[in-house]
């Protein structure tokens, strides 16, 4: 296995506009042309003249969308209910699906052997535990160490839904590649300089939705203002995409929410709308998410298309399914679930909860 010693940190690519030849990205990766022209493949088609149209819930009304992304009380897979007692048996059933990645170590390693390991991880619910205030998901000590301990020996990237900065902050390691709102705000580590000055060198950014910031404030600032008198529900302003939180919201009023955000998307037929744990989620209508994040990461830090490379990504929402399925697809590396109850994925292995993701990062850098 080839991570025996401290691995380079690469600078990403020069701010967009984004030159194809400098990149060597392939023309789907790339929202602009040499020439600094917006491409318009890289958009989605969304057809909102359907009422209650979701981007990833076709057919379902707003309720049963949230509910069936966000269970309290029983979870369910392939077609049963399982009540919360039922869950261990479920569970041990489902993981001969999708085995632990603590007990399948072995295997991963020997499939590294000879090759380089690329970590992408999530933040909320893989680093951090779900909480009731996203404001206050705060990653423990030990497991920012064992971050920080993997990143000597293995390219890391943090790829979350949060913006950026905020997603940054709350991890508060330099040394790693952090991905913003689904991957729509990407940056390399901070370098310390060479000189010992006070001035710090930050990788290069790139936001394939930089022209989509205005909008995103304007619908965050009509968000706040129409969900202010909902007990319990908070509006995030993630920089590309806003994150409607409706976890502390009563369920009575789930409906209410729903209809607030279906009223503002009328005016904006060029941001879609997805679901995660307990939030909805206002995003531009581009070919764009975690997927994409982890294979331009990938183009950049000149880690794709090759035979000894072996991407790992660890997630739990249904939004890093993305990363998952461009992983499956690709059939060169391996999604890592994180998840107490069982349900569909096109992960590979599987992780109860952050503390076994804690564990699975510190068995990576004792092998290193």
């Amino acid at each position: 296995m080839d991570f025996k010693s401290n691995h380079s940190s690469p600078i990403l690519t020069d701010p967009i506009p984004i030159s194809k030849p400098r990149l060597g990205i392939h023309d789907s990766l790339l929202p602009y042309s040499s020439s600094g022209v917006f491409s318009q493949g890289l958009f989605l088609t969304i057809p909102w003249n359907k009422p209650g149209l979701l981007d990833d819930v076709l057919s379902t009304s707003w309720l049963d969308a949230m509910k069936s992304s966000s269970p309290r009380n029983t979870m369910k897979y392939n077609g049963y209910d399982f009540s919360t007692n039922d869950v261990d048996a479920a569970y041990r059933n489902w993981m001969l699906k999708y085995p632990s990645a603590l007990t399948s170590i072995e295997q991963i390693v020997n499939n590294a052997k000879g090759k380089r390991i690329a970590l992408f991880l999530d933040y909320d619910g893989t680093l951090s535990p779900i909480v009731d205030n996203p404001d206050h998901a705060f990653m423990s000590n030990a497991m920012r160490a064992a971050v920080r301990n993997v990143a000597k020996y293995i390219p890391t990237a943090i790829i979350s839904g949060r913006s950026r900065e905020k997603v940054r902050k709350f991890v508060g390691l330099k040394e790693l590649y952090y991905a913003g709102s689904h991957g729509m705000d990407i940056m390399g580590p901070v370098h310390p300089p060479a000189d010992h000055t006070t001035e710090t060198k930050v990788g290069n950014l790139y936001q394939p939705a930089s022209e989509f910031l205005s909008m995103i404030n304007e619908v965050f600032v009509s968000l706040v203002e129409r969900t202010k008198n909902i007990e319990g529900a908070k509006v995030e302003n993630n920089k590309f995409c806003v994150s409607v939180h409706y976890r502390n919201v009563d369920e009575k009023s789930w409906t209410t929410v729903a209809e607030y955000v279906q009223d503002i998307l009328k005016h904006y037929p060029r941001l879609r709308l997805t679901h995660g744990r307990m939030v909805l989620e206002i995003r531009p209508v581009l070919k764009w998410d975690k997927g994409k994040a982890v294979e331009f990461l990938l183009e950049s830090l000149g880690l794709s298309d090759c035979d000894d490379v072996l991407p790992i990504y660890v997630g739990d929402d249904r939004t890093d399914e993305d990363a998952f399925k461009f992983l499956r697809e690709r059939s060169r590396g391996y999604g890592v679930l994180v998840t107490p109850a069982p349900k569909e994925s096109n992960a590979h292995y599987s992780l109860r909860d952050p503390s076994e993701v804690m564990e699975f990062m510190n068995l990576l850098a004792g092998i290193a």
